[in-house]
């Protein structure tokens, strides 16, 4: 089992920054690839970003390229995403996820884990 912790969510103006970060514990060889998720109200979650945990690789949304890094330090399991020149599109609850067998990084179905979600919200 993996479990997942949030934090950093918070409200800023539109053109703002916020970081996230995510903390894994329980057993890290059942993920190879962690992500952030989000989910606006009324809307599917969707895949924001994504990372190996075992090699080089990261992955954006088109959306978010460009704005948002993904990064990991495996020292401590936790994952991070820096979130510049916010929009209020980008308003959500973002939840962090790791999966084990992962083959479409930004598909949520892909994932086995789970983390209770952090809100963010962008004022314009």
């Amino acid at each position: 089992q993996v479990q997942l912790m949030e934090s950093g969510g918070g409200s800023v103006q539109a053109g703002g920054s916020l970081r996230l970060s995510c903390v894994a514990s329980g057993n890290a060889r059942r993920k190879t690839t962690m992500a952030w998720f989000r989910q606006a109200p009324g809307k599917e979650r969707e895949g924001v970003a994504a990372i190996y945990t075992d090699r080089d690789g990261t992955y954006y949304a088109d959306s978010v390229k460009g704005r948002f890094t993904i990064s990991l330090d495996n020292a401590k399991n936790t994952v991070s995403l820096q979130m510049n020149n916010m929009k209020p599109e980008d308003t959500a609850m973002y939840y962090c996820a790791a999966g084990l067998y992962v083959a479409d990084r930004l598909r949520p179905g892909e994932y086995n884990y789970w983390g209770q979600g952090t809100q963010v919200t962008i004022s314009s």
